[in-house]
């Protein structure tokens, strides 16, 4: 198969801000918001530079300490987004999505680079750093959605018990509806990726699976750890 990826000029990608300036004039028309997304596509930007010209470094770098570090500065940031939803968020429920987002996250990882993988390295960057992105990111949405739902349903007077059940639930929808669609609606952001760039489809199969798996195991680990340290607050 072909084996090498399009490649996309500079000028082309400015082609898909037409449909951005759509959203954008209706965004801006309905709720009289005229900073948000322009903020976020300014932020998305050079974060996304940014973080090439990083992970171009990292690719090269000769020391496990620095991955380490890398993956220290991605959990902490995770854990401190989680909580955006939440109106009184204090320094232990930060701590909290932390290690929750920390001990789900990098117990799914391990077992993926360590039992699937199999890389010469176990810190080898060019698998550890995206596929940490991925958990942790979506471990992240999930506790987000959790703690927002939990926040409202206490709110609210219902209890601990039903109040955990309503958040876990909700938390998960999002995976489990991609679940259901993967193959029929979508094809998700590494499959794609793979087979834009020429491998076989049966293997970017194999490795979306892994995705997948992978996805649901950390947020429903990491959930569950935050939703049960609430309880002791």
């Amino acid at each position: 198969m072909q084996t090498s990826i399009q490649h996309i000029e500079l000028l082309d990608l400015t082609w898909i801000l037409i449909p951005v300036g759509v959203v954008y004039g209706l965004y801006l028309r309905w709720s009289d918001d005229r900073s948000t997304i322009p903020y976020a596509l300014v932020r998305m930007f050079g974060q996304l530079i940014l973080i090439g010209y990083v992970l171009a470094w990292l690719f090269g770098v000769t020391s496990a300490w620095w991955v380490v570090g890398a993956l220290g500065v991605m959990l902490t940031a995770a854990g401190i987004i989680a909580l955006q939803p939440m109106r009184h968020a204090g320094r232990r429920l930060y701590l909290y999505a932390f290690v929750s987002i920390a001990v789900g996250g990098l117990l799914t990882l391990a077992i993926v680079v360590a039992g699937v993988l199999h890389p010469d390295r176990w810190w080898e960057p060019k698998f550890l750093i995206p596929l940490a992105g991925m958990i942790f990111a979506n471990a992240m949405n999930a506790l987000s959605i959790a703690a927002e739902r939990f926040e409202s349903e206490r709110a609210q007077g219902n209890g601990y018990i039903p109040a955990r059940a309503a958040a876990y639930r909700a938390a998960l929808i999002p995976i489990i509806n991609s679940l259901f669609a993967v193959g029929l609606v979508s094809l998700p952001g590494m499959m794609t990726g793979q087979i834009l760039s020429g491998v076989d489809p049966l293997i970017a199969v194999r490795y979306q699976i892994m995705v997948m798996l992978m996805i649901l195991s950390s947020a429903g680990i990491s959930v569950a750890i935050f939703l049960t340290l609430l309880r002791q607050k």
